[in-house]
């Protein structure tokens, strides 16, 4: 065959690849469980017309901002519209801060309030009704970010609707404040074996459609604000939303457009007139406990003098769920974030996916000529492949360094893995060597891993939705890393009887955000918080009073808001606690102050027989994927994508394109 013929021949054979690569992926033959890790799949509907396989009609999120204090109530609506009864599953996403403090279902006209229970507990009663024929909902925390509700025993013709409420603190950064709420889980690349995984780790094999399509479910989402001063900038970066009043100390939003809204995060932001934190102290007093939350503004930036050597490790996912959209934006922040880098600071770059490559041997100066290399080497990454990222963090850590040299690594990903404590652990047992920062790339990205990597290494977390704010982000780290506002911190008591106060140490400040601390205190309302630091050169202190604050009814989110802060540092990103002490004292919280944890859950039950006779059908609600998330993302299309574009590369010779399509197809 002459090397036209054979040319035409492979395009012809990828592009036929690439139109049948979802389908592929959809019809793998199952292997046995032992043998396959947990991933992601393509939602196919199933032939069954009596089979109701979207079950999830709607859902509506309300939303009231009072201060800085977010209150949010989220209604799903499931029904069944086939004509046989139905189990249903739907993973959904939740703010990494959420403390989730309430659920209710209502069954036709009842309306049944859950309890929390310890989690096995909660299980086994949902169990138990699910086969007595009993319409039962369960809620578990896979993630700090993710939740899975469970719904059994709905009915041909049934209606049930599922209510749960949480809150969250609004702390402002560069004084603007920023409500986000997510609204789908990106598929997530996990190296767990099907038969050692976990409950909590069950999420990642879910169901998906494909690139593109949008969920057949309703989307609905609305919200107040009530500031007492007037509202600047309010606008949503990621949805079309409908303003009003927003010129005054209150002022509401609607999504103007509810088609596709459910397959991004939606951001709301906003700034206040006249002051940039606001208020600086909230009291709350209960019957048993009192709580309080000290927001305090740092002192401006000042110019750090003598900044010592700097060495910056740039770790860039180029998997497949970073292909296209993702990937071209993480470049385009590529592009600017090198710009910041001055000629007598070194760096490097490491890219991975399954597997990972780094730019340089050992770090090399920022000047013109290196920087444009780095940017080509990176061009020709496409997205491709699987998510090792803990790998490509030690192979950046394993770079050598030069004596004297303050190491930074930069990551940039959307974080679609399920390892995240892994990583955070390894980052925090390396804070000696190097400090990090997390940059989230995409439209739905793991902010769980974002802002937790920046935690444990002591860094700032970025959330990067589209290319439009890249350079203005690159701005912002250069400030962050050039100006350090206030170190050293340390949080004193004087005439104020403070405990359980968190965070128990605070980190460095390299933004213009508040120092916020939560606590418990008992006595009289007196004495003074002071905070004490250094600016620069320059000690600093600041005082409040707190006898001019009032305790009010109105903050008593509080409660739930410092117990969920302390359940963050003992189990999201917390290390140096007993394992059995860190789940009993997890686990008390969660009970204590009726919240959803890892080790409880809420659990509703009708205690009604309704399923007298036959079987239910296990059906699990499909996810869009995230906007400008490809098919690459999910299922073992990665591979076969794979092989396609090296085809269309040339890279596959005949004996070569052979032995893939067979290994591929057989896999």
């Amino acid at each position: 065959m002459n090397t036209s013929l054979s040319r035409v021949v492979l395009a012809v054979a990828a592009v036929t690849l690439l139109s049948f690569a979802p389908r592929a992926a959809a019809a793998q033959p199952e292997r046995p469980a032992a043998d396959k890790t947990l991933s992601p799949y393509f939602f196919v509907e199933g032939a069954d017309p009596a089979v109701d396989r979207l079950p999830l009609k709607d859902t509506r999120v309300d939303v009231a901002i009072a201060g800085v204090i977010a209150d949010v109530t989220v209604r799903q609506v499931y029904q069944n519209t086939g004509e046989r009864p139905l189990h249903a599953r739907y993973v959904f996403p939740a703010s990494t801060r959420a403390a989730v403090y309430g659920m209710t279902m209502t069954v036709g006209d009842v309306r049944i309030v859950a309890r929390i229970k310890e989690r096995e507990q909660a299980k086994q009663e949902f169990e138990s009704a699910k086969r007595e024929g009993k319409s039962a909902s369960l809620l578990e925390q896979s993630r700090p970010n993710v939740f899975t509700m469970n719904v059994a025993n709905v009915l041909p013709g049934d209606t049930i609707s599922v209510e749960l409420k949480y809150t969250e603190l609004l702390a402002p950064a560069d004084g603007i404040y920023e409500f986000m709420y997510p609204t789908v889980v990106g598929p997530r690349y996990s190296s767990t074996r099907e038969s050692e995984a976990t409950d909590a780790d069950a999420f990642v094999k879910s169901p998906y459609l494909h690139e593109g399509v949008a969920t057949p479910s309703g989307f609905h989402l609305a919200g107040q604000l009530s500031t007492g001063v007037p509202i600047q900038d309010l606008a949503s970066p990621s949805h079309h939303i409908t303003v009003e009043a927003p010129q005054t100390g209150r002022a509401a939003f609607v999504l103007a457009d509810e088609q596709a809204a459910n397959n991004r995060d939606f951001i709301l932001r906003y700034r206040l007139t006249g002051q940039t934190i606001a208020p600086g102290l909230l009291l709350y007093q209960g019957k048993d406990e009192n709580f309080f939350l000290l927001m305090a503004q740092p002192p401006q930036a000042v110019a750090a003098a003598d900044l010592p050597p700097r060495e910056y490790i740039f770790v860039l996912d180029v998997s497949g769920s970073m292909f296209g959209f993702p990937l071209d934006t993480a470049k385009g922040l590529m592009r600017d974030l090198v710009n910041v880098l001055r000629p007598s600071d070194l760096f490097n770059v490491v890219v991975f996916a399954d597997g990972s490559q780094t730019y340089a041997r050992t770090s090399v100066p920022a000047v013109r000529a290196n920087l444009e290399n780095a940017l080509a080497f990176i061009g020709p990454k496409r997205g491709s492949g699987g998510t090792e990222l803990l790998a490509a963090i030690k192979r950046a850590m394993a770079v050598p360094r030069q004596p004297g040299v303050s190491r930074s690594v930069v990551l940039i990903t959307d974080g679609y893995i399920d390892a995240e404590k892994n990583v955070f652990d390894y980052v925090r047992d390396h804070l000696d060597e190097t400090n990090v920062f997390a940059f989230g790339v995409g439209t739905a990205v793991n902010r769980y891993l974002i802002e937790g990597v920046a935690h444990a290494g002591q860094g700032e977390p970025f959330v990067l939705t589209g290319p439009e704010r890249s350079a203005a982000m690159a701005e912002q780290f250069r400030r962050y890393i050039d100006s350090p506002v206030l170190t050293g911190i340390d949080v004193a008591f004087n005439g104020f009887d403070a405990y359980d106060v968190e965070p128990k140490k605070i980190p460095d400040l390299f933004a213009s955000r508040p120092i916020v601390v939560f606590g418990k205190w008992r006595g009289p309302i007196g004495g003074s918080i002071d905070i004490l630091g250094t600016s620069g050169r320059a000690p600093y202190h600041a005082s409040v009073q707190v006898g001019q604050t009032a305790p009010s009814e109105s903050h008593q989110a509080l409660r739930q808001l410092w117990a969920r802060t302390r359940i963050a540092a003992l189990d999201d990103f917390g290390v140096g606690v007993v394992e059995a002490d860190r789940v009993a004292e997890v686990t008390s919280l969660g009970l204590t102050y009726n919240l959803l944890t890892r080790y409880t859950s809420f659990i509703a039950v009708h205690e009604v027989v309704r399923r007298t006779s036959g079987d239910a059908d296990d059906v699990d609600q499909p996810n869009p994927l995230p906007a400008g998330v490809s098919d690459l993302a999910v299922g073992d299309e990665p591979e076969l994508l794979g092989i396609a574009a090296a085809v269309l590369a040339g890279l596959a010779l005949g004996s070569v394109w052979r032995r893939r399509v067979r290994r591929g197809v057989a896999a």
